[in-house]
């Protein structure tokens, strides 16, 4: 996370200055100008703003060869974001002037060990394009196309408490044998705990949506009995 002292000198700067309006850049051009030429074609779509960007830094990583130095580093970064509420309200200040903005680069290298090239300029681009505050989503796709191009499919499985490596592992081997998982594919399964299913499993695979919670089978129970009555 950061030092604290790097949030309250960030925080004290800020609402003294105004927004300055930067033109959004292409991505590409901004961090990845000197890549040698190379079509590059991303595994999967990935859109919105953060799409964008997201899509940029594989194609520059790529052309780079640094995609995994790239991917570990939006990794860590992702989790940092996930754990840092303050870092993330940060990000989305409006009035970071420049000094602010290298400040939080370099805190977020440090951090979260992200000294690949690439990574470097990418962020640069982010702060002088205003975009930092996209960077949570950023990490997000990126990570949806590292998976893509890594053959892997994500297994989201959420139920009510916390699930034991064996019943997800059992949960692994029939999920990866069904007609959901295409032939040479990969399971890359997480666990999500959510009180309100009540108890049950509700499954994700890819774009595809198993409820198997009790919460859902009361809900139909419910909806049977108003039809009825």
């Amino acid at each position: 996370m950061f030092s604290r002292q790097a949030i309250r000198s960030i925080r004290a700067a800020a609402p003294k200055r105004t927004l300055a309006r930067t033109p959004v850049r292409t991505p590409m051009r901004s961090f990845a100008a000197a890549a040698p030429a190379q079509d590059v074609k991303p595994p999967v779509a990935v859109y919105g703003l953060d799409g964008t960007y997201a899509t940029a830094l594989y194609t520059a990583a790529v052309k780079s060869s640094s995609l995994d130095p790239a991917a570990k580093a939006l990794s860590s970064l992702g989790d940092l974001l996930a754990k840092d509420a303050k870092l993330v309200a940060i990000l989305n200040t409006p009035t970071l002037s420049d000094s602010d903005k290298r400040g939080i680069i370099a805190e977020l290298q440090k951090t979260a060990g992200a000294s690949n090239e690439t990574v470097k300029n990418f962020l640069a681009t982010l702060a002088e394009n205003n975009r930092l505050g996209i960077l949570p989503g950023v990490c997000e796709k990126f990570g949806e196309i590292i998976s893509a191009s890594r053959g892997e499919v994500e297994l989201v499985v959420t139920s009510a408490q916390q699930l034991d490596n064996r019943t997800l592992s059992r949960l692994e081997t029939a999920v990866s044998k069904s007609a959901y998982v295409g032939a040479g594919k990969k399971l890359k399964v997480t666990n999500h705990v959510n009180p309100d299913i009540v108890g049950g499993l509700v499954v994700e695979i890819g774009d595809r949506t198993i409820d198997l919670s009790v919460s859902s089978k009361i809900a139909k129970m419910n909806k049977l009995l108003t039809d009825t009555l």
